[in-house]
């Protein structure tokens, strides 16, 4: 008696990967459906960067970098010399790789100091997506909504933070303190809570040891990676870069395995928002000489969105 036997398989690239196989036997048609030996959808299609054929399935990751806090710098004159781009940049592929060594997909990497023109494209990892430039209007432009998680690469302490590294608010210049609801804060907790309004979380934070300890108060369970130890607001005590670099790594990679247990900070609502202003020409809140104002101009804004109060995100 002639059998007939055809094999199909289908593979499903958002659900469980499934083997149809079809059995042919005196006109009969059986179908038996069995799970791939890649339980619970764990891999997808062929990833076209890396050529190789399973991978795991990808997610989406967001790093939003600023300078001061990466790897050997500590002070302004660094900044502002090739050092402080070339730094950033090598921080951004350290933890680039690392994103897509833990099984990411898509990783998009926001230049996220001063206005946002400091690296040069050409250093950095060709897998990930690159933001440069002024971005009105939102905080993390380029599909955050997509991403799992967050994390902030070179981050500082907040504005008044003693012996922190070049610490500030968003401008050294003009912020001499912010509140969040009445409570002192600066670029860490309010990027987290602009974050929250997206839904992802902050994994991990990259700074001296002042701004671990900030990250730490402000959002509960996150990893923190410090690559120097202050020991003013212009110095620190820094890890050799190669060690920096794999630091950074680990951590991303232990941040990004802890992605789905890190909670979203909280926020009550509507948010209020206070600036307090030193005057021009006084020197940067982190320079040696610089005296605080006991009575600053201030300004405080309510709203339901505390990236609206920042950037003023319709």
């Amino acid at each position: 008696m002639k059998n007939e036997i055809s094999i199909a398989m289908n593979t499903k690239l958002k659900n469980d990967s499934l083997f149809n196989v079809r059995f042919r036997q005196n006109g009969i048609v059986t179908f038996l459906l069995f799970l791939s030996v890649c339980s619970g959808g764990l891999y997808a299609q062929t990833d076209k960067n890396s050529g190789t054929g399973l991978q795991q399935k990808g997610f989406a990751v967001y790093i939003f970098t600023d300078m001061e806090g990466c790897s050997s710098l500590t002070n302004r004159d660094q900044l502002l010399s090739e050092q402080g781009p070339l730094r950033m940049a090598e921080d951004m592929n350290a933890c680039i790789a690392a994103c897509f060594e833990s099984g990411a997909s898509k990783v998009i990497v926001k230049d996220g100091h001063g206005g946002g023109l400091n690296v040069n494209p050409q250093l950095i990892d060709k897998r990930a997506i690159l933001i440069q430039g002024a971005t009105p209007g939102e905080r993390y432009k380029g599909g955050i909504d997509s991403c799992a998680a967050l994390i902030l690469l070179g981050y500082h302490g907040m504005a008044m933070t003693p012996n922190a590294i070049m610490a500030h608010s968003y401008s050294s210049a003009s912020v001499q303190s912010m509140f969040l609801n009445g409570k002192p804060v600066g670029e860490i907790g309010v990027d987290a809570a602009i974050a929250a309004e997206h839904k992802v979380p902050v994994v991990l934070v990259t700074g001296d040891d002042k701004t671990c300890r900030e990250a730490q108060e402000w959002i509960p369970g996150v990893i923190t990676c410090q690559v120097k130890k202050a020991t003013s607001t212009l110095s620190g005590i820094c890890l050799p870069l190669e060690k920096s670099h794999r630091l950074i790594a680990r951590k991303t990679k232990q941040a990004l395995a802890r992605r789905n247990s890190i909670p979203l900070i909280r926020v009550k609502y509507p948010v209020t928002m206070r600036w307090d202003y030193i005057p021009a020409g006084t020197p940067r809140v982190y320079a040696l000489d610089f005296k605080p104002f006991s009575d600053p101009k201030s300004k405080e804004l309510s709203s339901n969105s505390v990236e609206k109060l920042l950037v003023g995100k319709n």
